[in-house]
């Protein structure tokens, strides 16, 4: 039996390594390379860091790919390497190296040693993020009540030394994706595991858009980039599901002339469910405008 899946591969597999559907335990080994054309999913967003034009100001060659849908690409390989586990429990890092650009060509590799998943993104000939991701053996507790929950500022400010103070608490305006939204979400992400449809459950991605969204529900922002983030899942979000931040600031400082924010937080569905512990961080205002 090995033979024969060797010589036809397994979904998601180079030869020789175990499917999920098999519930084998997989140690080592390269996963099937995940190839997809990028798309700029907010070229008409506030942040003109994803404009062409401006983005071009800054010495970029166009409009930035969003860093959060560029998160989702990599987690395209931990969700085919465990599946609904990865979407209850699996933990996952980004650094966000160089720019993906829309309509990109644009690899995505993992390879797994000793249970941990080292991932890679290239487009254009570029090294553009690397990450990691891994399971473990189970979700960790978090209580509601060491994360305060604060409603989103009631009219943005543009942004200040006071918008992300370090140990001030910032929350977002309730979203949902359900139905249609959920469907274009991942039509956007080029995500094609039938688990979302199937189950019913929302993609992680998602969350990784409510954390950009505690910057921008705060203040008035200019052109900014997230360069990283860290996410241990919790629990499954289900579509439709009202996703908020509770969020800290943990981190605001200059680095080479840009000013960066970090955040600690609680993602919460309706109110009631962790659904995921998130560190972001980004930067707020970068050298070009710091210095304005």
């Amino acid at each position: 039996m090995r033979q024969r899946a060797c010589a036809g591969g397994f979904r998601g597999y180079h030869c020789g390594q175990k499917n999920r559907k098999y519930g084998e335990t997989r140690m080592s080994g390269r996963l099937e390379t995940w190839r997809l054309q990028a798309y700029n999913t907010a070229k008409q967003s506030e942040n003109k860091m994803h404009d062409d034009t401006v983005a071009k100001r800054f010495g970029f060659s166009g409009g930035l790919v969003p860093g959060v849908d560029v998160m989702a690409y990599m987690m395209h390989m931990p969700l085919a390497r465990w599946g609904r586990a990865f979407l209850e429990h699996g933990l996952i890092d980004a650094r966000f190296i160089k720019p993906v650009y829309d309509g990109e060509t644009t690899d995505v590799t993992a390879e797994e040693n000793n249970g941990v998943l080292a991932i890679e993104v290239k487009s254009g000939g570029d090294l553009c993020a690397t990450g990691s991701a891994s399971l473990p053996a189970a979700a960790p507790s978090f209580s509601l009540a060491d994360y305060r929950e604060v409603p989103a500022v009631a009219e943005r400010k543009p942004v200040n030394p006071t918008s992300y103070e370090v140990g001030k608490w910032l929350g977002t305006t309730p979203r949902r994706w359900a139905g249609e939204a959920a469907s274009e979400y991942l039509a956007d992400i080029r995500e094609t595991d039938p688990i979302f449809a199937r189950e019913g459950v929302g993609h992680p991605g998602l969350i990784q858009k409510v954390m950009n969204r505690v910057l921008v529900d705060n203040a008035i922002l200019g052109p900014w980039i997230h360069v990283g983030s860290k996410m241990q899942l919790l629990s499954a979000a289900k579509a439709g599901d009202e996703i908020t931040a509770r969020a800290k600031v943990t981190g605001n400082y200059d680095k080479k002339g840009h000013r960066f924010v970090e955040l600690d937080a609680l993602v919460v569905a309706n109110g009631t469910t962790p659904l995921a512990h998130c560190w972001h961080i980004a930067i707020y205002q970068p050298r070009e405008q710091a210095a304005a």
